[in-house]
């Protein structure tokens, strides 16, 4: 989508300002239909100031799904894809998804398929994405198959939404316990340094390690700050670097407490996307192919790329799954049932719906446990604190 700079008259008299179109033909287009007539037209270049930047996927998922849904129901009422495109276009209210809508149109309206126009926008309409509007496209069943997409990304915004609740309350807890750990160090503590030193008697371990504590916190606060950013570098590095990520995957997936959590919900997504997939008749080979890029997870992406290759040899795709920790016997026992009879994408929705269940069950009662045990944290940490005070305090109390 381009910017232009144009100049030109209207009603009222002379008229100047932007406007964004997919061409120049279409800029003009435009503003001939609000009753501007053009004198002079230029396009702006695109600079770092005038670009749209963004990390990640522009897009938040609830705000995709909503758009799934009325994309869907528009196609059912009779509305074209061009113009139920547009519609949602104006409507949206994500900057993202309405800019990749206005290029879509465009597309569209110069003869290009749906899923082709789409697949431009990578970072928004995934390959997942892309390939179910495909097979949609080719049976005709373009409705059915937004709705199929929309509930997959429902549920998948769901699970989501469940783990980040679940970890984001011990982060957010320990985030506060650290600081408030920071502050009792750097200016509580020195207050009491001078006291200590007129006292003159012997000071308690636990008083010596804090006071310790204390002065290095002050003397070397910036080390402090660099060793905590060099390890979110690291972390950072090593997850967008693929031979390194799969290490980081091994280690959640291994975690105490939280990497069983991690494992099921790696799990669930990965067969919610596979059913979706194979339910909309792609190729099981390329829906094998297009979930191991989608899954988010090296290690289980190693075995769904290790199952394609067993199917391509003629073998069951559970037979690397058998030999896998991360795989529980559940999974491949009901894949089996699957294969042999024919219902695989049925008992693929199944074990996703047990999984997403047992996430959903695991993140309730992991909260109700992590929160006795976080508080209990912070208050053993700012007591200690205190103790090593009051303790010296009690003993010069005692001498007078």
């Amino acid at each position: 989508m381009a910017r232009f700079k144009y100049s030109g008259r209207d009603k009222r008299g002379k008229k100047a300002g932007t406007i964004n179109a997919g061409s120049r033909r279409e800029a003009m287009t435009k503003l001939k239909e609000d009753g501007i007539r053009v004198i002079e037209m230029t396009e702006i270049p695109e600079t770092m100031m005038t670009k749209d930047l963004s990390f990640g996927n522009p897009v938040k998922l609830q705000d995709f799904v909503i758009y799934l849904r009325q994309f869907a129901t528009l196609l059912q009422a009779g509305v074209t894809i061009v113009d139920a495109t547009a519609i949602l276009a104006v409507q949206t209210e994500s900057k993202g998804l309405k800019k990749a809508l206005l290029d879509t149109e465009q597309e569209l309206r110069e003869g290009k398929p749906f899923s082709e126009a789409v697949s431009k926008h990578k970072k928004i309409f995934n390959t997942m994405f892309v390939n179910m509007v495909k097979a949609g496209e080719v049976s005709g069943n373009m409705d059915g198959t937004l709705e199929s997409l929309a509930e997959h990304f429902e549920k998948q915004h769901y699970t989501k939404q469940k783990i980040t609740s679940a970890l984001m309350y011990p982060a957010v807890i320990g985030i506060i316990a650290i600081a408030v750990v920071i502050f009792l160090l750097v200016a509580i503590v020195p207050t009491f340094v001078a006291m200590f030193s007129d006292l003159g008697a012997e000071l308690p371990g636990i008083t010596k390690f804090v006071l310790s504590a204390s002065e290095f916190m002050q003397s070397f606060w910036w080390l402090i700050a660099l060793l905590i950013l060099a390890f979110v570098s690291v972390i950072t590095y090593m997850k967008k670097n693929k031979k390194t990520k799969y290490f980081v995957d091994y280690s959640l997936l291994k975690m105490p407490i939280f990497g069983n959590m991690l494992q099921k919900a790696a799990l669930a997504r990965m067969m919610r996307t596979l059913s979706s997939l194979f339910s909309s008749s792609v190729p099981i080979l390329q829906s094998m192919a297009i979930v191991e890029k989608v899954v988010e997870n090296e290690v289980i992406a190693k075995v769904i790329r290790e199952s394609r290759d067993s199917l391509e040899k003629g073998r069951s795709m559970t037979e690397p799954m058998n030999n896998h920790w991360a795989f529980p016997p559940l999974v491949t026992q009901m894949i089996s049932i699957g294969e042999g009879t024919g219902a695989l994408d049925a008992m693929l929705s199944k074990i996703a719906e047990f999984y997403e269940k047992e996430v959903e069950t695991g993140t309730d009662r992991l909260k109700s446990l992590i929160e006795p045990i976080m508080i209990v944290v912070l208050a053993s940490l700012v007591g200690v604190i205190v103790m090593s005070i009051m303790v010296p305090m009690f003993s010069m109390f005692e001498q007078m």
